[in-house]
C-alpha cells in the first residue's frame, strides 16, 4: 500500500502545481473507459460575497495594494483610467477565448470594470499564450505572470531585467502583458486568466493569510471569489485615484467597503498578525521541487513550528501542515495521515476554509480506499465533491468523483459506479487536458484498490 500511496501522492497537486502532461503514467485505466465523453466546463455561478468583517477587508485591501509578493513595497496606488481592452493571441484555443469572455463578464457584472475583448493592437490588456517550456525558460517556477509596459512576447524579451518592467515605477497603468501557457490543461490556463489578469489590473501582492481569495500563493482557490470581486471593485471605486498613498486609501477605504458591502459592517473583525518572511521562504522551499525531498520536509517542519509559535489556528497552519503531510506520504505514511488531520481540523474550523478541506479530503480517501474502508471513502468524496464543483475546480472534482467510483465497485454497485465513473471524465478533461493524462489519473485512483 505504501508505494501505492507514495505513486499517487506526485500526482495528486491539484492545489499545489502545474498537472504534469503525458507523462508515463499507468495504463490500467485505457482497459476501464476507452471512449471519453465530450469535456465539460462550469456554468456561471452566483456570486458569494465575502463573509468577514469590513475593517479586516480593509486592511487586507491595503497590505494587497502597496505592497508586492516580494516585500517590496510599492509609493502609490495605480489603475487603469477609463474602459480597458483585452486581446487574445499567440497559440489559442476555442476554450481558452470562451473561458477569458467568462472572465470579462464576471469582472463587468460583480466587479462593476468596464473591461471588453478587442482584436486591436493597441489593446490595454495583451494575453499571449506560448509553450510552457518557453514561458518556463524565463520563469522556471511559474506558471504564468504579468509584467507591465510590454504588448507582446516578444517585446518583453527585449526589455527582460530593465526598469521597464517594474510595477514600483509605474505612475498609471496603460499597457500590460499577462502571459499563460499554451498546451496546459484548459483548468491550468483558466486558472491563469483570473489570477493573472485579475493582477493586471488590481493589486499585485498575494497573502497566504487570507482563506478566501485567489491573491493567495497557497492556490487553494482557482477563480476569483467574491473576497476578490469586491477588492477589485473597491480597487475602481470612485473615491480611489491613481497616485494615492496608503495613508490616503487608509481614509478613504473604510467608506468604500460600508457602501459596497453593507453586510461587513456588522462583523466582528479577526485578528491576523503579519506573515513573515521565514515563513514565506520556508513554505517556498517546501512547495518547491527544486530541492531535495528532505529539505522539503524539514522547510515543512519549519513553518508549522514558526505558525504555532505565532499562535495561527487559520488557513496559513493549515497549508503547512497539507503541505507537510504531502511530503511524508513516501517516507511515513502515518505521519502523513496525521498531518492530513490536523490540516483539516484547523480548516473546519471555518466555512470560508471548506475548499482547503476538499483538498484534505482526496488525499484521505487516497489511505482509506488503500485501506478497503469504502464506509470512510463515500464518506470523504460525497462531502467533498459538492464544495469542489462550487469551487469550480474540476481537477477536484473529477478525482473526488474516480475515488468514489472505485468505492462503489468495491461494494459491488457497478452501475453506479459506472455512472460517477462516467461523470468524473468529462470533468477530468478540463481538469487534467489530454486524453491520456485523464486515463493516467483514472488508473493512478484504481491502482489503490486492495487486491
Amino acid at each position: 500500500m505504501i508505494n501505492r500511496l507514495a505513486a499517487l501522492a506526485l500526482t495528486l497537486l491539484v492545489a499545489c502545481a502545474p498537472v504534469q502532461r503525458d507523462s508515463a503514467l499507468p495504463t490500467r485505466a485505457a482497459s476501464i473507459v476507452q471512449d471519453l465523453p465530450p469535456m465539460r466546463a462550469f456554468a456561471p455561478a452566483p456570486l458569494v460575497p465575502p463573509k468577514r468583517s469590513n475593517a479586516e477587508i480593509a486592511r487586507d485591501f491595503l497590505d494587497l495594494s502597496f505592497r508586492m509578493e516580494s516585500g517590496k513595497e510599492l509609493p502609490f496606488m495605480t489603475r487603469f483610467e477609463g474602459p480597458i481592452t483585452v486581446r487574445l493571441t499567440g497559440e489559442t484555443s476555442d476554450q481558452m477565448l470562451d473561458d477569458l469572455h467568462a472572465l470579462l463578464t464576471r469582472l463587468r457584472r460583480e466587479a462593476g470594470i468596464n473591461i471588453l475583448m478587442t482584436n486591436e493592437d493597441d489593446a490595454s490588456i495583451t494575453v499571449e499564450a506560448i509553450p510552457l517550456n518557453t514561458l518556463q525558460g524565463v520563469a522556471p517556477r511559474a506558471a504564468c505572470f504579468v509584467v507591465p509596459r510590454v504588448e507582446s512576447w516578444a517585446e518583453f524579451s527585449r526589455k527582460a531585467g530593465t526598469s521597464a518592467l517594474d510595477w514600483s515605477t509605474l505612475e498609471r497603468r496603460e499597457r500590460a502583458s499577462v502571459f499563460i501557457p499554451s498546451d496546459a490543461a484548459p483548468q491550468e490556463v483558466r486558472d491563469c486568466l483570473h489570477e493573472e489578469l485579475a493582477q493586471a489590473i488590481g493589486p499585485l501582492n498575494d497573502l497566504y493569510r487570507l482563506p478566501d481569495s485567489i491573491f493567495n500563493d497557497d492556490n487553494i482557490h482557482t477563480v476569483l471569489t467574491g473576497f476578490d470581486m469586491l477588492i477589485l471593485r473597491a480597487y475602481y471605486a470612485p473615491e480611489m485615484r491613481n497616485g494615492m498613498t496608503d495613508a490616503e486609501a487608509l481614509e478613504v477605504i473604510p467608506t468604500v467597503l460600508a457602501r459596497l458591502n453593507p453586510a461587513g459592517r456588522s462583523i466582528s473583525p479577526q485578528s491576523r498578525s503579519a506573515t513573515s518572511r521565514e515563513w514565506i521562504d520556508a513554505m517556498a522551499t517546501a512547495v518547491s521541487s527544486g530541492s531535495s525531498q528532505n529539505r522539503r520536509r524539514r522547510a515543512a517542519q519549519s513553518a508549522i513550528a514558526i505558525g504555532t509559535d505565532s499562535g495561527w489556528s487559520g488557513p496559513r497552519q493549515g497549508f503547512a501542515y497539507y503541505a507537510y503531510g504531502r511530503l511524508e506520504v513516501a517516507n511515513d505514511p502515518q505521519r502523513a495521515l496525521r498531518a492530513f488531520d490536523a490540516a483539516e481540523a484547523l480548516y473546519r474550523q471555518s466555512d470560508n476554509t471548506d475548499i482547503h478541506a476538499a483538498h484534505i479530503a482526496v488525499q484521505k480517501a487516497a489511505f482509506t480506499l488503500a485501506s478497503g474502508d469504502t464506509d470512510a471513502t463515500l464518506a470523504l468524496t460525497n462531502a467533498a465533491i459538492p464544495v469542489a464543483e462550487q469551487h469550480q475546480n474540476a481537477a477536484l472534482l473529477s478525482t473526488l468523483m474516480m475515488f468514489k467510483a472505485e468505492a462503489l465497485d468495491m461494494r459491488g454497485n457497478n452501475d453506479a459506479a459506472d455512472a460517477v465513473r462516467l461523470d468524473s471524465l468529462g470533468w477530468a478533461r478540463y481538469g487534467f487536458g489530454s486524453d491520456r493524462n485523464v486515463q493516467a489519473r483514472l488508473a493512478e485512483v484504481a491502482s489503490l484498490r486492495p487486491f
